[in-house]
């Protein structure tokens, strides 16, 4: 059996279509058909439903679905073994949000390390559709999300109790007239169009997470970012919060594989991350490299 073959079956059960599932593996419907056509083949039962609701799971894809994720996360496993440098024991492979790189995991990486200096490090950011993906195939081993999706096999625990607020580079300047528009998600974009129905149409609107910090404060506009990220520009006289502005509350959760392979390794990044984001809340990073 391929192991594609158990990814598009299980991209399926996520994304609830066919159609879905395409756009989450990046081909072709058609191919996802051949696939599920092929394993079905291979098993000699129906794995799924199809009807205008939707792609439901027949019993046999029900009894399937449990070895299609273990199939997948044994052989990512493999893959993570093979693929462990000279000179180190194991390897841990960590995602994030774009926003949760700042000041909080790229912080964390040197800790992590000096605790597990044989482990080696595999990194990456993303949108969280695909982070939890890859946290259901197995391709990540943990991963920092601020919205996380229960899935079987994962285990979530709130990190930090962020929050969005309002702030500006020109205190003297009306709202209106600098105002940015920074994507934080649905929830968010929802939250704001009540608090600030005037605002729903700005002239700049932005999804660069963290990174639009820079831009607010070279162009003296304003606009809501995680309180831990603008904290060391308002000690900096850079940005000002705009006293009375509601504020959105903001979590991030830490996902990780409820059975990796070495239990003791996840604990230590996990004491390491909590560490870390208690530093973060109490602002006692270090300043950030860029202003």
């Amino acid at each position: 059996m391929d192991v594609n073959q158990a990814r598009t079956f299980l991209a399926i059960v996520e994304a609830g279509n066919f159609v879905a599932a395409s756009k989450r593996l990046f081909v072709t419907q058609s191919t996802v058909s051949a696939w599920i056509k092929a394993l079905e083949e291979l098993l000699g039962k129906p794995l799924f439903t199809r009807s205008k609701a939707g792609t439901a799971l027949t019993p046999q894809g029900q009894q399937f679905y449990r070895f299609a994720r273990s199939m997948v996360r044994v052989w990512e496993e493999a893959k993570h073994q093979v693929a462990v440098p000279e000179a180190f024991d194991d390897t841990l492979v960590v995602g994030g949000q774009y926003s949760l790189w700042n000041r909080l995991l790229t912080r964390w990486v040197p800790g992590f390390q000096e605790r597990c200096p044989r482990v080696a490090l595999r990194l990456s950011s993303g949108m969280p559709q695909r982070l939890m993906r890859e946290m259901s195939e197995g391709t990540l081993d943990m991963a920092v999300i601020y919205r996380p999706e229960h899935r079987p096999g994962l285990a979530i625990q709130e990190l930090i109790e962020d929050q969005l607020v309002l702030v500006t580079a020109d205190a003297k300047r009306p709202l209106e007239e600098n105002y940015i528009f920074c994507d934080w998600g649905t929830g968010f974009t929802e939250w704001h169009a009540a608090q600030f129905p005037d605002l729903h149409n700005p002239g700049l609107s932005i999804d660069l997470g963290a990174l639009g910090v820079n831009l607010v404060i070279n162009q003296g506009g304003a606009g809501y970012f995680p309180r831990r990220i603008i904290e060391p520009h308002m000690d900096e006289g850079l940005l000002h919060r705009i006293e009375g502005a509601p504020v959105f509350p903001y979590p991030a959760y830490v996902v990780w594989q409820e059975e990796f392979a070495d239990p003791a390794l996840i604990e230590t990044a996990l004491e390491t991350l909590k560490a870390t984001a208690d530093l973060a809340m109490r602002g006692d990073l270090p300043p950030p490299y860029w202003a």
